[in-house]
């Protein structure tokens, strides 16, 4: 016998076939006593000359791995008959008296229609059903399997995204057996990714496209363009525009903007940019025009004509800071002093602030010295809770909670108090720790000089509402009031006026030489101080001289 499989061209059958397994040439083969040229070893047949191929294998499923199973009557018709000759390829050769598969009435499988379902297959018609497949009713019961290659583009999936054409381009037409193994164990999910991996590369591709568009026109413009601006100094219609504190270039030409003062927020940045005093421009109030070149509206906002800011100075007295809240917001006068009287509570001030006895004004000490942008239309109350954060944010700043106690006071209350005295009895900054030093030793209990007694004009005149250097000593005497130093130990009820930043600092930091006395000897500028009563008596004696 031949072994199949061996020298003979093209095998027919291969391990890996479907039909291959437990119940197929295995499983016959064990039951039959014969060993399968696939297993490695040669198949033989003593019944049967070994020179001679019978179709008698095909009904014993020698050939087509149908598991030994016997078909008399297929055997007896065709172990008479003269057998055909198949060259190296399998194919018959030669003349034979009769086709053995043909429909003539003595061939029982193509009489016999019913053994094959009703339906007679062409076994031969071509190349691809050789071997012929088992008989229909012969074969095995169990479910065909669903094919899991990918149907391709006929099925709804794009060829190009399909990857389809590629892969199979190299393989043999004839060798069928890899194109399926190929498209079985995973065609489809090469596929797949072969077309979303085109995918991928037109979406970066045209993502780069844009981005490259984008960047050379942002470079054109940078480079070549210019933003959209008015020309000339403003079409003689004045507007008021409020830049809040912190605002940098872009900030200040989105209000310029809004207001329609310039036309575009890049213009005034570039003319900000390009005037060398541009980046000096403030919070505040201005008064602009409307359509101005940007550069005309830097220019303009540099200059103090424009500007438009309520300024409160350093040692300024609440009822002074009300009457210029009243006058810059075209209110009747007084209408400021009645909302602080009435309303102070609601104002933002800290709690260590609140409940002192005596005190005149509450928000005394809190308008904090500063610029503030204050126009026509805005409420009393928001200027004063404005004033009033700035001063609690700046006490904080300097922790005068923590460093009150420090210095021998009673709370960051009597720290604001011992700074408005500073501000108002220093006549320049060079006396302001000085000042200090002078207000910490009076109030010491140690003090034999003063008694525990202030003895400033500064606080007789608070409550007198006046600025008198030239007072009476009988007139001080008598007057009995909290706010009278001369008759009244210690501090007075609270601030006397708005300290600055340097007075602050000096009520935090007093010198540590001795002074105790200080005298005004020009009566305006100059304050010389002393540390026994007797340099004091000179220094009056100087101060009179004047």
């Amino acid at each position: 016998m031949t072994e199949y499989g061996r020298g003979q061209g093209s095998e027919p059958w291969h391990p890996d076939d479907p039909l291959y397994g437990d119940d197929g040439w295995r499983g016959q083969q064990a039951e039959q006593g014969r060993h399968s040229s696939y297993d490695g070893q040669p198949q033989h047949y003593p019944q049967q000359p070994q020179t001679q191929q019978q179709y008698g294998d095909w009904g014993t499923g020698e050939r087509d791995g149908y598991g030994g199973q016997q078909y008399p009557q297929y055997d007896q018709q065709y172990a008479s008959q003269e057998q055909p000759q198949y060259d190296q390829n399998g194919w018959p050769v030669g003349t034979h008296p009769q086709d053995p598969y043909a429909g003539a009435p003595a061939d029982p499988y193509g009489q016999q229609t019913g053994t094959y379902g009703g339906e007679q297959a062409d076994y031969y018609g071509s190349p691809d059903a050789y071997p012929p497949p088992e008989p229909p009713s012969r074969r095995r019961t169990e479910p065909e399997p669903e094919p899991d290659w990918d149907p391709g583009p006929d099925q709804g999936e794009h060829a190009f995204f399909a990857g389809g054409g590629d892969d199979d381009g190299d393989q043999e037409p004839g060798d069928r057996r890899g194109r399926g193994e190929r498209r079985g164990r995973g065609g489809k999910e090469k596929q797949r990714r072969n077309g979303f991996a085109c995918l991928v590369v037109v979406l970066v591709f045209g993502g780069g496209l844009g981005g490259i568009g984008y960047f050379g026109y942002q470079f054109y413009q940078d480079r070549f363009g210019s933003a959209p601006d008015f020309a000339g100094a403003g079409n003689g219609e004045q507007v008021t525009v409020t830049i809040p504190a912190g605002s940098g270039g872009f900030a200040i030409g989105q209000e310029l903007k809004k207001m329609g003062v310039v036309k575009s927020v890049d213009a005034f940045v570039a003319a900000q940019s390009a005037n060398p005093q541009g980046k000096t421009i403030q919070d505040g109030v201005y008064t602009l025009q409307k359509e101005m070149s940007a550069a005309s509206a830097v220019e303009l906002m540099l200059s103090p004509k424009s500007r438009n800011n309520l300024i409160i100075a350093e040692g300024k007295r609440n009822g002074a800071v009300y009457e210029l809240i009243d006058k810059r917001l075209g209110v009747e006068q007084g209408t400021t002093a009645k909302v602080a009287e009435t309303k102070w509570k609601t104002l933002g001030l800290p709690d260590w602030a609140a409940n002192h006895g005596d005190v005149r004004d509450p928000l005394e000490g809190f308008l904090y010295p500063s610029s503030y942008a204050v126009a026509k239309g805005q409420k009393p109350e928001a200027v004063l809770k404005q004033m009033v954060a700035r001063a609690s944010e700046k006490y904080a700043e300097l922790d005068f909670e923590g460093k009150a106690e420090g210095l021998g006071l009673e709370g960051p209350w009597e720290l604001v108090t011992v700074a408005s005295l500073v501000q108002a009895e220093g006549k320049t900054h060079d006396d302001f720790r000085r000042m200090s030093e002078v207000i910490y030793n009076r109030l010491k209990t140690t003090n034999t000089e003063t008694n525990q007694l202030l003895q400033f004009d500064s606080t007789f005149n608070y409550l007198k509402g006046e600025s008198n250097i030239d007072i009476s000593e009988s007139e001080i005497n008598s007057n009995k009031d909290p706010y009278n130093t001369y008759t009244n130990k210690g501090l007075p009820p609270g601030p006397i006026g708005n300290p600055g930043a340097e007075a602050l600092q000096a009520a935090l930091n007093p010198t540590d030489e001795g002074w105790i006395y200080f005298v005004a000897t020009d009566g305006v500028n100059k304050t010389e101080f002393a540390r026994t009563h007797d340099e004091f008596l000179k220094l009056k004696d100087k101060f009179n001289a004047s």
